[in-house]
């Protein structure tokens, strides 16, 4: 799976005995994983995070709340540097989640919340949720089909979740487990390329391209100006950097191969021959490493 396809927040809520009483899983790691709904059509998961932040009359929560933005843990759940805590997503007094998985959910399971309704795009939130799911399951070695369940599973005597908010986008809870497991089984093919790192696109333009474009300008070179402002661009692009002071950072794009190689023929090699005339390794190693960055970034094999 591609483990790198959505981002997860932290930002935890303050312990509090009814909420977050900071006592980590009975079984460490998580041992199941229980399909919640927030129940509360339009609310956020940063709308959670400060009702429980603040909730002081009764004893609720969970770990990790979804929408169409973000996934957010509200309590540490051991995806990130700090250990898995208790939360109180399952009634104690129902016994079904000790039959079927040999403890009390609160005691060893993620309550993982999905928010929909009002203004939330089910699409995108339920895609966040497939995923979170799914990097569970791959982080702790559980399968879907028997490590998932749904609150209305665990309480079907009073709880309607998360399958009220499924039917929402027109899911079942069948579909939530196979969604998962497909999102858990598909492959990543890598990128054909290494995005240049934003310093050497910078150090680049910088000491190549911009002095090459201000030598055509004071020439009347109109098709050199054009050709150089295309390349720092092109070498922005490549690292993801913005195309011009204070705009949004570029997409990132596979540096074209004619341009690695005019800025390692133009430039490098002849400073790299100059060094080795000069017996300057050091100098010598860096144009190669400068060179290689561009052959990365192209896609073309390193020398």
């Amino acid at each position: 799976m591609d483990k790198t396809k959505y981002t997860i927040e932290r930002r935890y809520i303050t312990k509090r005995s009814n909420t977050r009483p900071g006592t980590c899983l009975k079984t460490g790691t998580p041992a199941f994983f229980v399909a919640h709904d927030s129940g509360n059509p339009g609310a956020t998961a940063d709308n959670h995070f400060d009702y429980f932040n603040g909730l002081t009359d009764r004893s609720a929560s969970a770990q990790v709340f979804i929408d169409d933005t973000k996934i957010l843990e509200i309590i540490p759940t051991g995806t990130g540097p700090d250990p898995a805590e208790k939360a109180w997503h399952v009634l104690y007094n129902v016994t079904t989640d000790n039959d079927q998985f040999g403890y009390d959910a609160n005691d060893a399971a993620l309550g993982v919340e999905l928010c929909y309704g009002g203004k939330i795009t089910f699409s995108e939130a339920y895609k966040r949720f497939v995923w979170y799911l799914a990097y569970c399951c791959d982080r702790w070695g559980k399968n879907p089909s028997t490590h998932i369940a749904s609150h209305k599973q665990l309480d079907p005597a009073r709880k309607r979740d998360c399958e009220q908010a499924l039917a929402v986008g027109g899911k079942t809870l069948k579909e939530l487990i196979n969604d998962v497991a497909a999102e858990l089984a598909a492959t990543v093919t890598p990128p054909d390329f290494v995005p240049l790192p934003d310093g050497i696109a910078q150090a680049l333009i910088d000491n190549y391209v911009s002095p090459a474009w201000f030598a055509a300008q004071k020439v009347g070179d109109e098709v050199g100006k054009t050709h150089f402002h295309n390349l720092a661009n092109n070498l922005r692009m490549a690292a993801g950097i913005p195309l011009t002071p204070g705009a949004p950072a570029a997409t990132l794009t596979k540096l074209p191969k004619s341009n690695a190689q005019e800025i390692i023929f133009r430039w490098l090699s002849p400073a790299w021959f100059k060094a080795k005339a000069a017996g300057d390794k050091t100098a010598m190693q860096h144009y190669n490493n400068l060179a290689n960055h561009l052959r990365r970034a192209a896609g073309i094999p390193e020398e």
